[in-house]
């Protein structure tokens, strides 16, 4: 795996890392921000893939434009389309006023980016569950 690559993927363990920290709060935790960490792991495993891959892809949030550029994308990968689309609108979802994160979206958006990084790991050449 190249130096970028690495990168993405030490930034994406860290977003999970975060999500994880924030929703086990015992008090006030922030689950729009686990929202937004969630997404934020699962966007940077998918960039990390398209770096190895040799994909050039453009500066966005949107899961699904990532995925895209994967076409035709890896099986596992491919599964997960319904987490990339649930998770993509969480990169701005809850910024603003009007919109707050439950605590059953949280959890959810923390079980999609664990898929994700399940599924993307091992097509980088890392063990699925270290």
């Amino acid at each position: 795996m190249n130096v970028l690559a690495r990168e993405w993927v030490e930034k994406a363990e860290a977003d999970l890392r975060t999500g994880e920290r924030e929703s086990a709060a015992a008090q006030y935790p922030n689950y729009d921000d686990v929202c937004f960490h969630a997404q934020q792991c699962a966007e940077k495993y998918l960039k990390a893939l398209l770096q190895v891959r040799n994909i050039a892809f453009p500066r966005t949030h949107d899961l699904l434009e990532l995925l895209h550029l994967l076409e035709p994308p890896e099986g596992a990968v491919d599964e997960l389309r319904a987490s990339f689309a649930s998770l993509s609108p969480y990169s701005a979802m809850f910024r603003y006023p009007g919109e707050s994160a439950t605590s059953a979206m949280a959890s959810q958006a923390l079980e999609h980016a664990r898929r994700v990084r399940q599924a993307v790991r091992p097509l980088l050449g890392l063990p699925a569950d270290e």
